[in-house]
């Protein structure tokens, strides 16, 4: 039943595998190796003064790891003294590691974090990138899913900066990770009068003879803002992912926020009330340069007690010069209001979308364009691949139609890099 496997023996059982999933996962969360928690776990076990609880074990299948010499050996002598069978005997010492071990809870901010997903120019994608990052925060604390690992996404740019071909795949199985999701409580807003982010996830736009967002700014709400939020993809997400719905009334917005006080403020005193129930909070802004643009920086500015790059802009950028002049107006614009409103607005990052490095010298000279920039920093690259399109024609979150896919592992690895 064993073999020798350099300083550790390689041991075969079996084992429940709802008991091996719990497993998986809390040694994800805890950053410690499975054959570690088993090793507590059969130590703690069999240190035992009482005979644990008995573990159902039916439809156990096999289950390897490595133990120290000679533990395994202590641990079959020791069952047999007990007279529980190995398999038992293993399920005890892995449910004790687990009660050892709870499960950590979620790491929520002590200011809900507000993430203002931004581009003037359309097509860049700010609608994938804002549903897809809001997505990956909110997946389960309790379940592993693939994300690109941190090393990978600099490789990657790293690598750009010396080859003048093509970029390195990021879909190495190598540069992927199973970890656990950060569990966080999320509410997408849909600031674009064209509903985009809306009609993706599956929802209905606000009708325009009803309350909206719009009339929250506005000063002239017509109910409580909460009764306009939508759960999305309860299934996947747990009802930690909600969205706030566009109306076709924002495209009116600019014109009725030229008469409101402090209009700067106006989308902060709109969504201070729902802030005590979320995380983070991230908006999908309009591709527009004008009022609306300007409530939405100031919403994402730095409070006071807040730490630096917890809230702020993430800029959604393509590989190609149309995208690098849009940039230097909405960097213009969000200067020019810190210099005039005297706040502090952080840049999250550059999100270089649709990425497709075949497209030759214009994608790869363009990419190491934004590199170059430095600060803010490139934190995302993601492709542009079959499963988004998929996702929005069959109007799903892409993390519930294509969890496993190169894109998904993306939007995990540029949540990483935001929080």
């Amino acid at each position: 039943m064993s073999s020798p496997a350099n300083d550790r023996e390689k041991v075969v059982s079996k084992l429940p595998g709802w008991l091996r999933q719990s497993l998986k996962v809390r040694a994800a969360q805890y950053g410690v190796e499975i054959q570690v928690a088993v090793e507590q776990g059969i130590t703690d076990w069999c240190r035992l003064a009482s005979t644990a609880a008995t573990i159902d074990t039916s439809g156990a299948d096999s289950f390897s790891t490595f133990l120290p010499s000679g533990q395994w050996e202590e641990f079959r002598q020791i069952a047999t003294d007990r007279r529980v069978s190995l398999i038992q005997g293993l399920a005890q010492s892995v449910q004790l590691w687990l009660d050892a071990n709870p499960a950590p809870e979620v790491e929520r901010p002590e200011i809900t974090r507000r993430i203002i997903v931004c581009n003037q120019k359309g097509g860049v994608g700010k609608t994938a990138i804002t549903a897809g990052l809001g997505e990956a925060l909110a997946e389960d604390s309790e379940a592993l899913h693939p994300v690109r690992v941190a090393k990978a996404l600099t490789k990657a740019l790293r690598d750009s900066e010396t080859q003048s071909g093509d970029m390195p795949p990021l879909d190495d199985p190598l540069d992927i990770e199973n970890l656990p999701g950060p569990g966080l409580k999320v509410l997408l807003v849909d600031f674009d009068p064209q509903c985009h982010l809306t009609n993706q996830l599956g929802a209905t736009p606000l009708p325009m003879n009803g309350d909206s967002l719009t009339n929250h700014m506005a000063g002239d709400p017509k109910g409580d803002l909460r009764d306009l939020i939508v759960s999305i993809d309860e299934d996947n997400f747990g009802g930690r992912l909600h969205l706030l719905p566009a109306c076709n009334d924002a495209f009116l917005l600019d014109v009725r926020l030229s008469a409101v006080r402090a209009r700067e403020a106006a989308l902060e005193r709109a969504l201070a009330p729902l802030e005590a129930d979320y995380d983070v909070i991230i908006v999908d802004c309009p591709p527009s340069l004008g009022l609306s643009m300007d409530a939405a920086a100031y919403y994402g500015r730095r409070r006071d007690g807040e730490k630096p790059g917890q809230s702020g802009a993430l800029i959604v950028v393509q590989a190609e010069d149309s995208s690098a002049d849009a940039y230097e107006l909405l960097t213009t614009q969000i200067d020019d209001l810190r210099g005039d409103l005297k706040v502090d607005i952080d840049y999250l990052g550059i999100v270089v979308n649709l990425y497709d490095s075949r497209r030759g010298y214009i994608a790869t000279s363009s990419l190491q364009g934004w590199v170059d920039i430095k600060d803010p920093r490139v934190v995302g690259l993601i492709g542009d691949l079959k499963e988004q399109k998929e996702a929005v024609r069959v109007k799903k979150p892409l993390l519930s139609y294509a969890p496993k896919s190169q894109q998904a592992v993306g939007m995990r690895a540029l949540a990483k890099e935001v929080l």
